[in-house]
């Protein structure tokens, strides 16, 4: 049997990390500004998505069979979701989308600072796009879990994640994260 589980621990993490993070944030956010806190920000919304979708949802999942346990991940696009293949069809679907538009968002905002943003992004996103995959990988090799892996998840990550982005360029146009580093630019030439 898995030896934790629920609702309660998932909130429980997630609230432990958001402390552990809005310190480092606090930190970061002095040399670095907003770009500090949206850096704290995107990993909470990592860690947040590692605690939903690793830790089963009941408090005592009990036992999966090694003959019951699924031989693959499920490539029927769409899969299991009862509205069929529309990226917002609502349920675990729009859930699955929906978690990753905050590390889209996070993502931006944290390397909008930066003259690399543009490189950076696409990386982080490839990277979130490979962080999907590898939790559909965990799900489908640890049975007890009580998860199921299906390729259907890792698109609606990724159109979360590609959503976020698209929001997180234009909030970064009103936050302006690059503000902090033209105006330490400014000051050291005044200085000189």
């Amino acid at each position: 049997m898995f030896p934790v589980g629920g609702y309660d621990v998932m909130a429980l993490g997630a609230l432990v990390a958001g402390a552990v993070l809005g310190l480092l944030g606090w930190l970061l956010a002095k040399r670095l500004g907003v770009a500090g806190w949206a850096a704290a920000a995107f990993v909470w919304t990592v860690v947040v998505i590692a605690l939903v979708t690793l830790i089963p949802a009941d408090a005592d999942p009990g036992v999966v069979l090694a003959e019951d346990r699924l031989p693959g991940c499920s490539f029927d696009i769409g899969g299991p979701a009862p509205d069929g293949f529309w990226i917002f069809s609502g349920g675990q679907r729009l859930l699955n989308t929906v978690a990753f538009v905050p590390s889209g968002v996070f993502l931006v905002l944290a390397a909008a600072r930066w003259r690399s943003a543009w490189l950076t992004v696409r990386v982080g996103l490839v990277g979130l796009a490979a962080y999907s995959v590898a939790i559909e990988a965990v799900q489908l090799e640890l049975a007890r879990i009580d998860r199921a892996c299906d390729a259907t998840d890792v698109i609606d990550n990724v159109t979360g994640a590609a959503a976020g982005v698209g929001i997180g360029l234009l909030l970064a146009l009103v936050v302006r994260p690059w503000r902090d580093r033209h105006e330490r630019r400014d000051r050291a030439s005044l200085r000189a």
